[in-house]
């Protein structure tokens, strides 16, 4: 267990569940209740739990303050799966000059996520 774990209110747990489950490869971890709908899911992806409560009218607000930043094997390959899952795209991919190649995304609600990968020295 994570001292901080990221946790995304949604109204739709199914599409959120869907979306990080192929796009990320999470895995369900953890549910509450343990049966019937859930209130809570909790994921892990790699070496971070991520949680999901459900909230019927989680609103839309100002732009978010909090961004999702998940390292992936291959921004390129992953991108071109974000669509087809839900997501959008908002920008990139892009080579930065901190040595990580990025792309902007949202998922299904909205909430915005960076893909990363090293650039391997050349």
């Amino acid at each position: 267990m994570s001292t901080i774990q990221p946790v995304i209110l949604t109204a739709d747990h199914d599409a959120l569940l869907g979306f990080y489950t192929k796009l990320f490869g999470a895995e369900e971890i953890f549910r509450v209740p343990a049966e019937g709908p859930a209130f809570y899911l909790g994921l892990r992806i790699g070496d971070t739990d991520l949680g999901l409560v459900s909230k019927p009218d989680p609103g839309t607000g100002a732009a978010p303050r909090i961004l999702l930043s998940i390292d992936v094997d291959d921004v390129d390959e992953t991108l071109g799966r974000v669509e087809a899952l839900g997501g959008s795209i908002s920008s990139g991919p892009n080579d930065m000059p901190w040595g990580q190649r990025v792309a902007h995304i949202q998922d299904p609600d909205g909430n915005p996520l960076n893909l990363t990968q090293p650039i391997p020295p050349r």
